[in-house]
Protein backbone atom coordinates (compact mmCIF):
# COMPACT_ATOMS: atom_id res chain seq x y z
CA UNK A 1 0.00 0.00 0.00
CA UNK A 2 1.35 3.33 -0.83
CA UNK A 3 -0.46 6.16 0.51
CA UNK A 4 0.61 9.48 -0.93
CA UNK A 5 2.46 12.27 1.32
CA UNK A 6 1.26 15.46 -0.19
CA UNK A 7 3.50 18.21 -0.56
CA UNK A 8 2.72 22.18 0.65
CA UNK A 9 1.85 22.62 -2.84
CA UNK A 10 -0.61 19.85 -3.24
CA UNK A 11 -1.83 20.87 0.23
CA UNK A 12 -2.90 24.29 -0.85
CA UNK A 13 -4.50 23.00 -3.66
CA UNK A 14 -6.27 20.61 -1.67
CA UNK A 15 -7.64 23.34 0.71
CA UNK A 16 -9.06 25.02 -2.34
CA UNK A 17 -10.67 21.97 -4.02
CA UNK A 18 -12.34 21.24 -0.55
CA UNK A 19 -13.51 24.77 0.04
CA UNK A 20 -15.21 24.95 -3.20
CA UNK A 21 -16.79 21.85 -2.47
CA UNK A 22 -17.90 22.92 0.44
CA UNK A 23 -19.36 25.93 -1.00
CA UNK A 24 -21.67 23.85 -3.69
CA UNK A 25 -23.69 22.39 -0.15
CA UNK A 26 -23.76 25.89 0.70
CA UNK A 27 -24.91 27.12 -2.26
CA UNK A 28 -27.99 24.36 -2.44
CA UNK A 29 -29.22 23.83 0.87
CA UNK A 30 -31.87 26.67 0.00
CA UNK A 31 -33.06 24.82 -3.26
CA UNK A 32 -33.91 21.71 -1.36
CA UNK A 33 -37.31 21.89 -0.73
CA UNK A 34 -40.49 19.72 -0.90
CA UNK A 35 -41.14 19.08 -5.12
CA UNK A 36 -38.23 19.58 -6.41
CA UNK A 37 -36.29 16.37 -8.31
CA UNK A 38 -32.71 15.54 -7.72
CA UNK A 39 -32.27 16.41 -11.38
CA UNK A 40 -32.90 19.75 -10.83
CA UNK A 41 -31.10 19.95 -7.73
CA UNK A 42 -28.21 17.73 -9.97
CA UNK A 43 -28.64 20.72 -12.69
CA UNK A 44 -28.19 23.64 -10.38
CA UNK A 45 -25.39 22.43 -8.54
CA UNK A 46 -23.44 21.47 -12.20
CA UNK A 47 -24.02 25.16 -13.01
CA UNK A 48 -22.71 26.63 -10.18
CA UNK A 49 -19.31 24.28 -10.48
CA UNK A 50 -19.15 24.36 -14.05
CA UNK A 51 -19.61 28.40 -14.58
CA UNK A 52 -19.37 29.99 -11.12
CA UNK A 53 -16.36 28.25 -9.65
CA UNK A 54 -14.85 27.32 -13.34
CA UNK A 55 -14.28 23.66 -11.90
CA UNK A 56 -15.20 19.94 -12.81
CA UNK A 57 -17.73 18.19 -11.48
CA UNK A 58 -15.70 14.76 -10.54
CA UNK A 59 -18.23 12.33 -10.57
CA UNK A 60 -19.96 13.28 -14.02
CA UNK A 61 -18.60 10.16 -16.28
CA UNK A 62 -16.62 8.82 -13.92
CA UNK A 63 -16.60 5.17 -14.81
CA UNK A 64 -19.92 5.64 -16.16
CA UNK A 65 -21.47 7.84 -13.65
CA UNK A 66 -24.66 9.95 -15.68
CA UNK A 67 -24.91 12.54 -13.23
CA UNK A 68 -22.67 15.39 -11.95
CA UNK A 69 -23.77 14.58 -7.80
CA UNK A 70 -24.85 11.93 -6.23
CA UNK A 71 -28.47 12.17 -4.09
CA UNK A 72 -29.35 9.28 -2.12
CA UNK A 73 -33.08 9.81 -0.27
CA UNK A 74 -33.94 7.61 2.51
CA UNK A 75 -33.04 4.43 1.91
CA UNK A 76 -30.81 4.73 -0.41
CA UNK A 77 -27.33 4.23 1.35
CA UNK A 78 -24.99 5.93 -1.78
CA UNK A 79 -24.23 6.67 -5.22
CA UNK A 80 -28.14 7.77 -5.90
CA UNK A 81 -28.57 8.89 -9.33
CA UNK A 82 -30.27 12.27 -9.80
CA UNK A 83 -33.61 11.58 -11.63
CA UNK A 84 -37.33 12.92 -12.03
CA UNK A 85 -38.07 11.85 -8.41
CA UNK A 86 -39.95 14.58 -6.42
CA UNK A 87 -38.71 15.38 -2.30
CA UNK A 88 -41.31 14.97 -0.48
CA UNK A 89 -42.64 15.93 3.02
CA UNK A 90 -40.66 13.53 5.30
CA UNK A 91 -37.61 12.28 3.22
CA UNK A 92 -34.15 12.91 4.31
CA UNK A 93 -31.51 13.32 1.55
CA UNK A 94 -27.40 12.64 1.04
CA UNK A 95 -26.27 15.21 -1.34
CA UNK A 96 -22.42 14.25 -2.02
CA UNK A 97 -20.44 16.70 -3.67
CA UNK A 98 -16.98 16.16 -5.46
CA UNK A 99 -14.83 18.87 -7.09
CA UNK A 100 -12.09 19.30 -9.06
CA UNK A 101 -9.93 21.57 -9.17
CA UNK A 102 -6.44 22.74 -10.54
CA UNK A 103 -6.36 18.72 -10.84
CA UNK A 104 -7.27 17.67 -7.06
CA UNK A 105 -10.16 16.59 -5.48
CA UNK A 106 -12.59 17.95 -2.91
CA UNK A 107 -14.79 15.20 -1.90
CA UNK A 108 -18.31 16.25 0.87
CA UNK A 109 -21.49 15.22 1.66
CA UNK A 110 -24.33 16.40 3.89
CA UNK A 111 -27.81 15.03 5.18
CA UNK A 112 -31.08 17.39 4.58
CA UNK A 113 -34.12 16.77 5.78
CA UNK A 114 -37.74 17.77 4.25
CA UNK A 115 -40.18 19.22 6.23
CA UNK A 116 -40.90 17.04 9.04
CA UNK A 117 -38.82 14.25 8.78
CA UNK A 118 -39.77 11.00 11.58
CA UNK A 119 -37.95 11.31 15.29
CA UNK A 120 -36.21 8.50 13.83
CA UNK A 121 -34.92 9.90 10.72
CA UNK A 122 -33.96 13.31 12.93
CA UNK A 123 -31.77 11.19 15.10
CA UNK A 124 -30.15 8.92 13.09
CA UNK A 125 -28.86 12.70 10.79
CA UNK A 126 -28.02 13.32 14.17
CA UNK A 127 -25.89 10.23 15.06
CA UNK A 128 -24.83 9.49 11.93
CA UNK A 129 -22.96 13.31 12.16
CA UNK A 130 -21.31 12.24 15.63
CA UNK A 131 -20.09 9.00 13.96
CA UNK A 132 -18.16 11.43 11.28
CA UNK A 133 -17.11 13.78 14.48
CA UNK A 134 -15.89 10.54 16.24
CA UNK A 135 -13.82 9.70 13.39
CA UNK A 136 -12.43 13.04 12.97
CA UNK A 137 -11.22 13.33 16.61
CA UNK A 138 -8.91 9.99 15.90
CA UNK A 139 -7.34 11.58 13.23
CA UNK A 140 -3.69 12.56 14.31
CA UNK A 141 0.04 11.59 13.47
CA UNK A 142 0.89 8.50 15.26
CA UNK A 143 -2.85 7.12 15.43
CA UNK A 144 -3.62 4.32 14.01
CA UNK A 145 -6.22 4.64 10.75
CA UNK A 146 -8.19 1.76 12.28
CA UNK A 147 -9.21 3.78 14.98
CA UNK A 148 -11.27 5.75 12.85
CA UNK A 149 -13.30 3.03 12.18
CA UNK A 150 -13.71 1.31 15.63
CA UNK A 151 -14.97 4.82 17.26
CA UNK A 152 -17.25 5.23 14.38
CA UNK A 153 -18.84 1.73 15.12
CA UNK A 154 -19.01 1.99 18.99
CA UNK A 155 -20.69 5.27 18.56
CA UNK A 156 -22.99 4.00 16.54
CA UNK A 157 -23.94 0.15 18.02
CA UNK A 158 -24.16 2.43 20.96
CA UNK A 159 -27.53 3.76 19.86
CA UNK A 160 -28.63 0.76 18.12
CA UNK A 161 -27.87 1.94 14.50
CA UNK A 162 -25.85 -0.35 12.30
CA UNK A 163 -22.74 0.65 10.24
CA UNK A 164 -22.15 -0.33 6.44
CA UNK A 165 -19.29 -2.30 5.79
CA UNK A 166 -19.48 -2.72 1.92
CA UNK A 167 -18.42 1.15 1.15
CA UNK A 168 -15.81 3.00 3.06
CA UNK A 169 -13.49 6.42 2.62
CA UNK A 170 -10.51 6.48 1.00
CA UNK A 171 -7.37 8.25 0.04
CA UNK A 172 -8.00 11.57 -2.34
CA UNK A 173 -6.18 14.24 -4.21
CA UNK A 174 -4.90 14.27 -7.84
CA UNK A 175 -6.92 11.11 -7.74
CA UNK A 176 -10.52 10.85 -6.84
CA UNK A 177 -10.14 7.35 -4.84
CA UNK A 178 -6.61 6.87 -3.36
CA UNK A 179 -5.10 4.62 -0.91
CA UNK A 180 -5.88 4.13 2.01
CA UNK A 181 -9.16 2.62 2.26
CA UNK A 182 -10.98 4.44 5.43
CA UNK A 183 -13.37 1.77 7.55
CA UNK A 184 -16.10 2.58 9.40
CA UNK A 185 -15.71 -0.09 11.75
CA UNK A 186 -13.78 -2.14 14.16
CA UNK A 187 -11.34 -4.80 11.71
CA UNK A 188 -8.60 -6.43 13.28
CA UNK A 189 -6.45 -5.91 10.74
CA UNK A 190 -3.55 -3.78 11.54
CA UNK A 191 -3.70 -0.52 9.84
CA UNK A 192 -1.38 2.34 8.75
CA UNK A 193 -0.29 5.06 11.00
CA UNK A 194 -1.15 8.37 10.10
CA UNK A 195 1.13 10.88 8.96
CA UNK A 196 1.44 14.67 8.19
CA UNK A 197 0.58 14.98 4.94
CA UNK A 198 -2.19 12.22 4.18
CA UNK A 199 -5.34 13.43 3.11
CA UNK A 200 -8.54 11.07 2.99
CA UNK A 201 -12.08 10.97 3.61
CA UNK A 202 -14.15 9.81 6.16
CA UNK A 203 -17.88 9.01 5.37
CA UNK A 204 -19.68 6.50 7.47
CA UNK A 205 -22.86 5.08 6.48
CA UNK A 206 -25.38 4.80 9.16
CA UNK A 207 -28.14 2.53 8.97
CA UNK A 208 -31.55 2.34 11.39
CA UNK A 209 -31.68 -1.37 10.62
CA UNK A 210 -29.11 -3.80 9.47
CA UNK A 211 -26.24 -2.97 7.78
CA UNK A 212 -26.67 -5.71 4.89
CA UNK A 213 -26.63 -3.27 1.28
CA UNK A 214 -27.99 -3.98 -2.17
CA UNK A 215 -26.80 -2.35 -5.08
CA UNK A 216 -29.39 -2.05 -8.28
CA UNK A 217 -27.96 -4.23 -11.45
CA UNK A 218 -30.14 -2.37 -13.95
CA UNK A 219 -28.30 1.20 -13.15
CA UNK A 220 -25.14 -0.49 -11.46
CA UNK A 221 -24.75 2.70 -8.82
CA UNK A 222 -27.63 3.17 -6.28
CA UNK A 223 -26.82 0.98 -2.97
CA UNK A 224 -30.11 0.65 -0.84
CA UNK A 225 -30.32 -0.93 2.28
CA UNK A 226 -31.59 -4.58 1.85
CA UNK A 227 -34.42 -4.35 4.73
CA UNK A 228 -35.52 -0.65 3.12
CA UNK A 229 -34.61 0.61 6.64
CA UNK A 230 -33.63 4.76 6.73
CA UNK A 231 -29.91 5.23 5.69
CA UNK A 232 -27.43 8.58 6.52
CA UNK A 233 -24.18 9.71 5.53
CA UNK A 234 -22.25 12.78 6.12
CA UNK A 235 -18.67 13.10 4.61
CA UNK A 236 -15.70 15.46 4.73
CA UNK A 237 -12.34 15.82 3.09
CA UNK A 238 -9.23 15.99 5.50
CA UNK A 239 -5.29 16.51 6.36
CA UNK A 240 -3.55 15.03 8.79
CA UNK A 241 -1.66 18.00 9.96
CA UNK A 242 1.93 17.87 12.30
CA UNK A 243 -0.85 19.49 15.24
CA UNK A 244 -3.74 17.12 14.55
CA UNK A 245 -6.45 17.55 11.76
CA UNK A 246 -7.60 20.08 9.10
CA UNK A 247 -11.18 19.91 7.76
CA UNK A 248 -10.47 20.71 4.34
CA UNK A 249 -14.41 20.44 3.40
CA UNK A 250 -15.69 22.23 6.64
CA UNK A 251 -18.41 24.24 5.51
CA UNK A 252 -19.42 28.13 7.39
CA UNK A 253 -21.90 26.35 10.00
CA UNK A 254 -19.81 23.71 11.36
CA UNK A 255 -18.42 25.91 14.57
CA UNK A 256 -17.86 22.57 16.41
CA UNK A 257 -14.90 21.74 13.57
Amino acid sequence: MTISIKTTKEIDKMRLAGKLAAEVLEMIEPYVTIGITTDELDQICHDYIVHTQQAIPAPLNYHGFPKSICTSVNHVICHGIPGQKKLKNGDIINIDITVIKDGYHGDTSKMFALGKPSIRAQRLIEISRECLLKGIECVKPGAALGEIGHAIERHASAHHFSVVHEYCGHGIGRAFHEEPQVLHYADKVSSPILEAGMTFTIEPMINVGKRHCKLNQKDGWTVTTKDRSLSSQWEHTLLVTEEGVEVLTRRGEEDDL
